[in-house]
């Protein structure tokens, strides 16, 4: 039985499931540090966004990440790898993650996106 969750392939990623998953807060808030983290390393640890929410919220948050095709995770021992899935999102709507991000980093204060996460900070 394999340990890696279901994720959908390119051509079944839909705008409008992308639309409304990013209309959480939290969900930004995570899709905006992994970009913000990419120049450092392409994926993070599910436990690395501990400061955003409990446990068992992220892992909701995750789940709906992954299912609208955001986010991919990997399986590592007892380890959840995420990452942002920016090849896929930028050939199916180009320029939309990067329209979004820009949005975001120019609200991040008010939308409290810099959190207090356990995200190793790029020197």
């Amino acid at each position: 039985m394999s340990r890696t969750p279901p994720h959908p392939t390119r051509e079944q990623i839909e705008l409008p499931l992308v639309l409304d998953c990013l209309s959480d807060p939290i969900r930004l808030a995570i899709v905006y540090q992994l970009a913000q983290q990419e120049p450092v390393s392409s994926e993070l640890r599910c436990g690395d966004f501990n400061g955003l929410s409990g446990k068992s919220n992220l892992t909701y948050h995750f789940a709906r990440l992954r299912d609208c095709g955001l986010m991919q995770t990997r399986v590592a021992g007892t380890n959840r790898f995420v990452r942002l899935r920016r090849e896929d999102l930028e050939a199916r709507f180009p320029g939309l993650l990067d329209a979004v991000l820009n949005s975001a980093a120019k609200d991040a204060d008010r939308l409290q996106l810099v959190a207090e996460c356990d995200v190793v900070k790029a020197d």
